[in-house]
């Protein structure tokens, strides 16, 4: 039996025509340079071969799983994926349903929950009824309350449950919070109706708006005067203007007139009535409802169920003096804890019952703090947790799996990891490995390279330099091979970064008395004019300071609008700042159609230099693939065509039109530099550098985006495809071509994610010339190559979840005298 997998000529993307080895059952690092052809290999090589095999052998179509470009691959075993990409982002969706330990919990609840009985006053014990197996969808049967034998629903799993009727708060519908309009957002109180009060308004809308304004008002018996400021209306005039005629606002000042029955006659909608409209009606348009938020539109947690998602009657139910609010809230760590000391406060029959409940759940806890996210909560939404911690989920659910012969492959397990908890992942994945598995992981982090049984060096550059095998072996052996900038740093003939020993600064914003989440009453200084970096565990408190209380404390400083900020007493020292930007790892865009080039705003000057290339036969627009002229009418510029498969998944194939490549023969006819336009949406970053090197306007951009390690990126990559922390490199990309007016206050969330520590430092070059010219940078982070380099650290902990949200540290890196994984050098 072949002991290894053997790729032979592997050649798609950037790869060089690879050949290797990887020893199966063995915990396997692929690392290299951003773009080196890592992800290539794994994924779109040996996973998507691993799974065309897997489905050829069973006898299914495998059409539309296309074979790489490569000349063999042997000893392949049917593989699975773990990569960055959320794929539940339902605000539905909770940690504790994706892991589906809620769904025990509620089953736990149901079986042995008390409550208590509002007629009589007291509780109802659990009746044990009839021990038949719990149905989800179960209706409750009605029974008599023990004590005044008036009927009650009986408990049953879709009681506690936030996404059925059964248990969902009904204000809310179970999402736990409502959207309410910010009336200082929407009106202006100095102007008039007339002059432009509502903000949304354009004048052509706002002269259709007054006749009806003033009818609806004439139909109730009193005046409309449209030129009067808002600030100085009465409450019907104000009500009548934001919520409309048919709103509870304002039916209460004429509760006996029937609204009017056509809109000339008044029946006006109200401002932030249609809005609210707009917003439920486009609820999968995710584009739409964040401009309807910044808008005027907030969001605030429901007032009938506090945020709980359930009803008052599921809220009251309680297991041992715990609700399954309370158990909801319970980091995981403490949630395990619970759950062990339940055999000894539980009695008998009630333990013979839920015996086997607690063991499932006690087994899926564990494997939760296995992978290093005892921190996380059962009640928070997944859409909230970031590409590393999604990724753990996942691993902790293949740990419960049982299978061995499998080919796993994972995209960065130690992103968003703090040092301390690297080990413990380490030690999951060779659980994983000794289960009789193979374990390929793309990794840059130095302690996992470290820890590998084999590692594969990709490089030596990346993008069209990368794409071959530099060095591959044991840890030791790639240390010592010359060539390998991989080597380099782990052999350490590469010295990392040290900090620059700016210290302390003049001026600083304090941040006093932050109490949001689980930071407690956190005072800090943040020194301006520096580089400062927020440290600590997963879940100590960092982005809840950062972006929630500082954060949104600038946005509505500096731009009136966004959230409120999280809850603290106060932020001194604004007066020495002119700006602030907020650069996270949100998505740049939602649809495919938005790349690199485009949200970089390079594209444009590119078209340009196309156009001026033509000699007056076209325009710039004849070489955008998003809007009519120059584009492909075939496939819409896509490039693409998607066809229904009917029981089968939609498949995309290259449009037989322009073969894939966007545009019309005569706009392909012109070139610059011997490339035409389809062929640099192709180019990665660097290449496109060495293509307009002589067009400022083009090679400005592209030089930005390469120094924030970016040169890999191609040009056309969709915006969808990028991870967070390639979102986050292009957002500050852009930003860096912005002239920054007086003082500048950045603030980033992991930049380095995802990059090689080659990568690493070119970032950090970049950063440092920020603070030399002056602005300030605050940066969360775990890479201790940053946190190294830093002029200031501020350390949360010393856990996550309950056990952080203090300050442990602040100050200069190396001041520190208790010994501590990161501050101390």
């Amino acid at each position: 039996m072949d002991d290894c997998i053997r790729v032979t000529g592997a050649r798609l993307h950037n790869l060089r025509n690879v050949s290797l080895s990887l020893p199966k059952n063995k915990l396997v690092v692929l690392t290299g340079l951003s773009g080196s052809g890592k992800s290539t290999l794994a994924f779109d090589t040996l996973h998507r071969e691993g799974q065309r095999q897997y489905l050829e052998s069973l006898g299914m179509v495998t059409g539309f799983v296309s074979k790489p470009a490569v000349d063999s691959i042997t000893g392949l075993s049917p593989s699975i994926s773990v990569d960055q990409h959320l794929t539940n982002r339902s605000p539905r969706s909770t940690v504790g349903t994706v892991t589906e330990v809620f769904t025990y919990l509620r089953l736990l609840w149901s079986r042995i929950g008390i409550r208590p009985r509002p007629g009589c006053g007291k509780d109802i014990a659990p009746s044990y009824a009839d021990g038949t197996e719990a149905d989800e969808d179960a209706e409750a049967e009605q029974r008599p309350c023990p004590h005044c034998s008036t009927p009650v629903p009986e408990l049953v799993m879709g009681s506690f449950s936030f996404n059925k009727p059964a248990g969902a708060c009904p204000a809310c519908t179970g999402l736990g919070e409502v959207i309410r309009p910010d009336v200082r957002r929407l009106v202006d109180d100095g102007k008039p109706v007339a002059g432009g009060a509502v903000k949304g308004w354009n004048a052509k809308y706002t002269d259709w708006s007054l006749p009806v304004l003033r009818a609806a008002a004439a139909h109730y018996g009193f005046t409309f005067d449209t030129g009067t400021p808002f600030g100085e209306l009465g409450d019907p005039q104000k009500d009548l203007l934001l919520y409309g005629v048919e709103s509870p606002e304002f039916r209460r000042h004429f509760p006996d007139t029937d609204p009017p029955a056509t809109v000339t006659a008044g029946r006006f909608e109200g401002v932030a009535t249609a809005l609210l409209r707009r917003y439920s009606d486009r609820a999968d348009d995710p584009d739409y409802r964040e401009r309807a938020e910044r808008q005027g539109l907030v969001k605030q947690p429901c007032g009938e169920c506090g945020g709980t998602r359930l009803r008052a009657e599921a809220r009251a139910v309680t297991v041992h003096g715990l609700t399954v609010v309370d158990a909801a809230r319970l980091p995981l760590t403490d949630l395990g804890a619970w759950l062990t000391g339940l055999r000894e406060r539980s009695d008998g029959d009630e333990w013979l019952l839920v015996e086997p409940v607690v063991a499932d759940l006690e087994e899926r806890v564990r494997r939760l703090l296995d992978v290093g996210v005892g921190y996380l909560t059962l009640g928070q939404a997944t859409p909230s947790l970031s590409a590393g911690e999604t990724q753990r989920l996942r691993l902790a659910a293949l740990l419960g799996s049982g299978l061995t012969g499998v080919l796993y492959v994972l995209d960065e397990p130690t992103i968003g990891l703090h040092p301390s908890d690297t080990a413990r992942l380490v030690d999951v994945l060779r659980r994983l490995r000794d289960l009789g598995n193979t374990v390929l992981v793309i990794e840059h982090d130095l302690d996992v390279l470290k820890a590998a049984d084999h590692v594969v060096d990709v490089g030596p550059g990346a993008g069209r330099d990368g794409g071959r095998i530099v060095a591959e072996g044991t840890p030791e052996e790639v240390a010592a091979t010359e060539g390998s900038v991989t080597g380099a740093y782990l052999s350490g003939r590469l010295p990392a970064p040290r900090s620059r020993g700016r210290g302390d600064g003049a001026t600083a914003l304090l941040i006093r008395g932050a109490r949001a989440h689980n930071l407690k009453d956190v005072t800090v200084r943040i020194p301006l004019g520096r580089l400062v970096t927020v440290t600590g565990p997963s879940g100590s408190g960092k982005s809840t300071l950062l972006l929630d209380v500082l954060g949104r404390a600038a946005r509505r400083r500096f731009h009136g609008a966004g959230e409120l900020p999280a809850e603290h007493d106060g932020i001194d020292g604004w007066q020495h700042l002119s700006k602030a930007v907020l650069i996270d790892q949100e998505p740049v865009g939602r649809v495919p159609r938005s790349n690199a080039a485009t949200y970089a705003d390079v594209f444009t000057p590119i078209r340009e230099v196309f156009a001026a290339r033509s000699r007056g036969r076209l325009t710039a627009g004849h070489f955008s693939f998003n809007v009519p002229g120059g584009r492909c009418e075939r496939c819409e510029g896509a490039g693409v065509l998607t066809v229904t498969m009917h029981f089968l998944p939609a498949v995309e194939v290259r449009c037989p039109a322009c073969k894939g490549r966007r545009f019309r023969p005569e706009v392909l006819s012109v070139r610059h530099e011997g490339h035409d336009v389809a062929e640099v949406l192709q180019a990665t970053v660097d290449e496109a550098l060495t293509v307009f090197r002589d067009i400022p306007q083009v090679a400005t951009r592209l030089r930005r985006m390469a120094d924030v390690g970016l040169g890999y990126l191609p040009l056309g990559q969709p915006a969808t495809t990028l991870s967070g922390g390639e979102a986050q490199r292009l957002k500050l990309a852009k930003e860096l071509g912005r002239r920054p007016a007086g003082h500048t206050l950045y603030l980033l969330d992991e930049p380095t994610t995802g990059l090689h520590s080659a990568d690493t430092a070119r970032l950090l070059g970049v950063l440092q010339r920020l603070v030399d010219a002056g602005h300030s940078v605050v940066t969360i982070e775990h890479n201790t190559d940053v946190v190294r380099a830093s002029d200031w650290l501020i350390d949360l902990g010393p856990r996550g979840g309950a056990g952080g949200g203090r300050l442990l540290f602040q100050g200069a890196p190396g001041s520190r005298t208790d010994p501590h994984p990161l501050t101390s050098s």
